[in-house]
């Protein structure tokens, strides 16, 4: 099952970019994810399954994950 991921997340990757930052904000969905490095804001595209391997934590979750949980309750 794949990992639930909406726009705004902020992820922590397990490899550092090279600017030195680990962390990352979702701004693309789809099966690819793209990602903006919150320490330079350069932008990349990986495939899903590449950064469901690397994600090691989320830092924050999106406004629109809030509402999708809200909603179920």
């Amino acid at each position: 099952m794949p990992l639930e991921l909406v726009l705004e997340d902020v992820v922590r990757l397990r490899k550092p970019h090279p600017c030195g930052s680990t962390d990352w904000v979702v701004v693309r969905l789809g099966a690819d994810i793209g990602l903006r490095c919150l320490g330079c804001g350069r932008r990349v595209l990986l495939p899903r399954r590449t950064v469901e391997k690397r994600i090691k934590t989320f830092v924050s979750r999106g406004p629109d994950f809030r509402e999708a949980n809200a909603s179920v309750e």
